[in-house]
């Protein structure tokens, strides 16, 4: 529920968003967003590099809920070096070959029987 100015990164609350007639707008004139990647935005490069880190280090990855086609967040799985990947989609990724573990089915169902 955070939301930000894309001009001076002032934050503001989801009232604020919610109560704007049309595209929100900050004091200084930028615009006001969440505090999301939308659909072709780019990701940052330290979240990147912070992230590529992370999954090059871990010992397990599980990777739920995506189709693994919409990058760069897609490549981030090539990073992985560790023995235990795990992949839970409803339908079949292009990467299930490098899984040692495939569940085609909905996260809800796993996760209800954690």
């Amino acid at each position: 529920m955070r939301n930000y100015c894309t001009r001076c990164r002032k934050s503001y609350s989801a009232e604020f968003v919610r109560d704007c007639d049309g595209v929100p707008r900050c004091s200084c004139g930028g615009i006001v967003k969440p505090d999301v990647v939308l659909y072709e935005e780019s990701l940052d490069q330290q979240t990147m590099e912070k992230s590529i880190m992370a999954i090059r280090s871990a010992d397990m990855l599980i990777v739920a809920g995506t189709s693994l086609t919409v990058y760069p967040a897609a490549g981030l799985i090539r990073y992985y070096r560790g023995r235990r990947l795990v992949l839970i989609n409803r339908d079949e990724t292009p990467c299930d070959d490098l899984a040692d573990l495939v569940l085609h089915t909905r996260l809800g169902d796993v996760f209800s029987q954690l």
